[in-house]
């Protein structure tokens, strides 16, 4: 009986190496152009540790990064840096934000595919979102009027995308303010005249994404660095990384959720 007992334990502790065992919950919040990376991922990996729970939802960056700061979320997922009065306000609360890189990005101007237009300057953007290019007939297309539309305030993607393409001007006062990719992208399929801008993954079959200085946005064009608006992705802590949180922001960087990272339309940094 000793030996059998003995054996069980042994059994039991090997079974328990093998299968990580966490009877913890994260929550992940933010971005939601790095949301189809933190769900992914998520899934996954709560597929090969049994009692992981993580929680993962969007709202966009500055709404996790807030959260992170606040301590109602574990995870922030960002498309942007964190900004110094962000730090200062962290710093008053006793939290310490650490960034943490999980993938590359572009940014993709898409139009409607009705529109024969296929590519734009950066000049020519600037003046498109800045308000002083209202027409299609004035870029050599047909005289339709331009809907702009776009990121609101909230987003890291809408943060970047003023620095990088419009010189931290103003988008025009008549653009249309949307809360995810996704709504850009959904928007600007069903709006003749319509353009917007997009992660990589939400280039989709209803929308045509056109170059920008002759350069299209895509996973080559980034990892170049030959397109403009590319940039890094991140997943915020709270310090240091430690224990379920840890363990799943080394499983997003391994080569397996780097290769998710690839299936999802982003470009890997590993």
């Amino acid at each position: 009986m000793k030996s059998i007992y003995g054996l069980t334990i042994a059994a039991i502790l090997a079974l328990g190496t093998a299968v990580p065992c966490y009877a913890e919950r994260i929550v992940c919040e933010g971005s939601t152009t790095v949301l189809p990376i933190a769900q992914r991922c998520a899934e996954e990996y709560m597929n090969k540790h049994q009692g992981a729970d993580i929680s993962v939802r969007g709202g966009g960056s500055g709404v996790g990064i807030t959260s992170l700061i606040e301590g109602t979320c574990d995870i922030a997922d960002s498309s942007r840096a964190i900004k110094d009065e962000e730090i200062d306000k962290a710093v008053t609360r006793g939290r310490d934000p650490k960034a943490n890189m999980v993938a590359m990005d572009g940014i993709a101007i898409i139009i409607n595919p009705s529109n024969s237009i296929d590519g734009l300057t950066k000049k020519q953007l600037k003046g498109i979102y800045t308000g002083r290019i209202s027409s299609w007939s004035q870029l050599g297309g047909s005289g339709d009027k331009i809907v702009v539309v776009s990121r609101d305030s909230a987003s890291g993607t809408y943060e970047a995308f003023g620095e990088m393409a419009l010189d931290k001007q103003k988008v025009r006062s008549d653009a249309l303010m949307e809360a995810s990719n996704q709504a850009v992208a959904t928007t600007v399929a069903q709006t003749p005249g319509a353009i917007g801008y997009v992660g990589l993954a939400y280039i989709g079959k209803g929308v045509k994404a056109i170059g920008l200085d002759n350069v299209v946005a895509s996973k080559e064009t980034v990892l170049t660095k030959q397109y403009s608006l590319s940039r890094p992705l991140f997943m915020y802590t709270n310090g240091k990384p430690a224990g379920l949180v840890k363990d799943f922001l080394d499983f997003v960087i391994s080569p397996e959720g780097q290769k998710l990272v690839d299936e999802e339309g982003y470009v890997a940094i590993k």
